[in-house]
This record gives C-alpha cells, sequence and structure tokens, in this order.
C-alpha cells in the first residue's frame, strides 16, 4: 500500500502549482469525478498542499490550479505539524443541517477580499481518501464551513457568488482590482 500523503507544512519560495483568479474561466467550470485514485492524483495532492501551505491558505480545489477535477485539500490547522491534512476526491454532499451561520470567507483565488457568508452549520459528506477508500465525514465550524467553500468550487461556484450585500462587495472587489461583473449571484 503507497504512503499517505505526507507534506512538510511550510511555504516555497516557487509552489509547484500556479493559483487562477476570479474572472478566470476555469473557476467556473463543473469539476470532472475521478474516476481512478492512482499515484498521479496522489501526486497532484501533493502539489495542491505545497500550493495551499504556500499561499497561507486552509482548503485549496483543484479548478483553483486550472485543473480540472473533483479533489480537494483542507487543512484547518496548518501551523500544527500533528494535524494532517485532508484530501476529499469525488466528495458530495449527503446532508445539511437546518441551521444556518454566517461567517467570513475569503479566498485564495479572490486575495484581499473577506465577506460574510451564509452556509448551513453542519455539513455530512461523502468521499474517497488519497488511497481510493470510500469515507463519510460530518463537520461543522470552520471545518464544515472550508468543506463547502471547496465543494463550490468544484461546481463553479466562488463564495463572491453567495454574498448577499451586492454593494459592499462591489466595492470590495473593486477596491482589489476584480470586477462585480465576474460574480454569478446565488438567488
Amino acid at each position: 500500500m503507497p504512503l499517505e500523503i505526507a507534506v512538510e507544512k511550510k511555504k516555497l519560495q516557487n509552489p509547484p502549482l500556479e493559483l487562477h483568479y476570479l474572472g478566470d474561466r476555469v473557476l467556473r467550470q463543473g469539476a470532472k469525478r475521478v474516476a481512478k485514485v492512482d499515484d498521479e492524483i496522489r501526486k497532484l495532492a501533493r502539489e495542491m498542499l505545497q500550493t495551499m501551505y504556500s499561499q497561507d491558505g486552509i482548503g485549496l480545489a483543484a479548478p483553483q490550479v486550472g485543473i480540472n477535477k473533483q479533489i480537494i485539500v483542507i487543512d484547518i490547522e496548518p501551523d500544527n505539524p500533528a494535524n494532517p491534512p485532508l484530501v476529499l476526491i469525488n466528495p458530495i454532499i449527503k446532508q445539511v443541517s437546518s441551521d444556518i451561520c454566517v461567517a467570513q470567507e475569503g479566498c485564495l483565488s479572490i486575495p484581499g477580499i473577506y465577506m460574510d457568508v451564509k452556509r448551513p452549520q453542519v455539513v455530512e459528506i461523502s468521499y474517497k481518501d488519497e488511497q481510493g477508500r470510500p469515507k463519510t465525514l460530518k463537520a461543522g465550524e470552520l471545518l464544515g464551513r472550508c468543506i463547502q467553500h471547496e465543494i463550490d468550487h468544484l461546481n463553479g461556484v466562488v463564495f463572491v457568488d453567495r454574498v448577499e450585500n451586492s454593494l459592499a462587495l462591489a466595492q470590495e472587489l473593486s477596491k482589489h482590482g476584480f470586477s462585480y461583473r465576474t460574480v454569478k449571484p446565488i438567488a
């Protein structure tokens, strides 16, 4: 059995993958399911983690690095070497709580923008791990929010699409050099 994905939690001068930013078409495409979890997929997950740590992120979806596959990496404790990152392949939301919570979100593909987003407080997902084993996970708080944010990326949705205060969003985007026309509000 291959080794679990091990990546040092540190910033690299030259991360292996290049981030794509709001306005790039690749962020709006639905990602394709991974047919087989193999060494190539594990290598991609490793490179995604290295890129995420290099950018001070806690989550990264493959479309954000221009790869149209349903792969997400998450580490809500990037400063804790004892806490292993999560690799979610072909994640599917099975259930969400009826309790809604509002919290600020940011995104590596939209640097400098932090806005309030409403999401279900708890989410239950099924996915495959880096060995291709089927798993389920129930998560709330920051992990639950991060999972929902990254799964949105796999569906061509970015968090600004969920921001309800369009005036404040337009001002923030403009201040950071992004166009409000790139937002696709979710009703």
